[in-house]
Parts: C-alpha cells; structure tokens; sequence
C-alpha cells in the first residue's frame, strides 16, 4: 500500500461536507415582537390539550375569529392558568384572544351585556375592557376606554356592567 493520498480524496471529503451543510434546516423564523407569548400550559381536569386549544380549519378573516372566541366565552373549560405552582392564577382564552381582535369584536361584546350567565358576563366585561384597548380605536375616541373597577370577579358584574353601558353609551354609535 502506498503512502501517496490520491488526488480523488479532498474532492471527495469536500463533496461530502458540502452536501452536509447544504442539508441542514433553515433557521426558525422568529415571532412577531407584538404578539405575546402563551401562558405555559397546564392541565385542565377533563380537558385535554386538543379539545382546549382547537380552532376551526379557516378563519376568513378576523369576524370568524371573533364569532368563535364569542361562543367560546361560556364554556369554563377554556381556561388555563399560569404563574406556576405556588401562585397559579387562570388564564381566560377567549376573553383574552377577544381583547388581542380588539375593535372589531366590540359589537358582539356589547351584545353580551345582556347574559344572564355571571361567568360569561365576567368574561365579556373584561374582554370589552381589553378590546377598547385597541389602538386605532383609542385614537378615534381619544383615548376613551372602558375602564373597570375590579375584573374578573363576579361579585363585580354589577358595578362593571354600569361602567361598560356608559362607556357604550358614549362610544356605541360607532358599530351602528
């Protein structure tokens, strides 16, 4: 056997590592900064993953979004919590995502108002608490918000429902 390497042998050791490095994934493309990122999961009793954070195949826009968070709102399975094990604090979905749409799930908010469930009426006051939260919205009212007092208790809805038919009464004509 012969010491000499054969001139065939970097070129081949070249090849291979080319066709290494032309094989790797791309990068992940990174999140919006304006999005924010999920509570971390928790387990639910009797609510598995796929049932609590399934959606619908096709939004075809953000009122498709809207209607289906909206029927969201009563069902106390769509909930998960966050802040860990020593202070776990719940994570409403639906009123959240609803507060993210913002302006456009106003109306259906408003239409809420009238729930004789306390739990949705909680939700949906916080949720419209959130939306009129939206920046374009603000600009237009001048920065008239809803602005309640205690969220997210049910002890509230009354004193909450007073302030959110005011703030209506002053901004509502704008989705007639």
């Amino acid at each position: 056997m012969s010491s000499r390497m054969s001139p065939l042998l970097p070129l081949g050791l070249a090849a291979l590592l080319l066709a290494g490095c032309a094989g790797a994934p791309p990068a992940p493309a990174e999140r919006p900064a304006a999005e924010p990122a999920p509570p971390p999961v928790a387990a639910v009793p009797g609510v598995g993953v796929e049932e609590r954070d399934w959606l619908p195949p096709l939004f075809s826009g953000v009122e498709d979004e809207a209607h289906y968070y909206i029927s969201r709102l009563p069902d106390r399975r769509f909930v998960t919590t966050y802040g860990g094990e020593e202070h776990p604090r719940p994570w409403y979905i639906a009123a959240e995502r609803l507060g993210q749409i913002g302006e456009p799930a106003i109306p259906l908010l408003a239409a809420r108002l009238e729930s004789s469930d306390e739990y949705e009426l909680m939700l949906a006051l916080y949720a419209l608490m959130l939306a009129s939260q939206d920046p374009s919205l603000m600009a237009a009212t001048g920065g008239d918000t809803l602005e309640l007092g205690s969220v997210l208790d049910p002890r509230h809805n009354a004193e909450n429902l007073a302030l959110a038919r005011a703030w209506w009464q002053r901004q509502g004509w704008r989705w007639e």
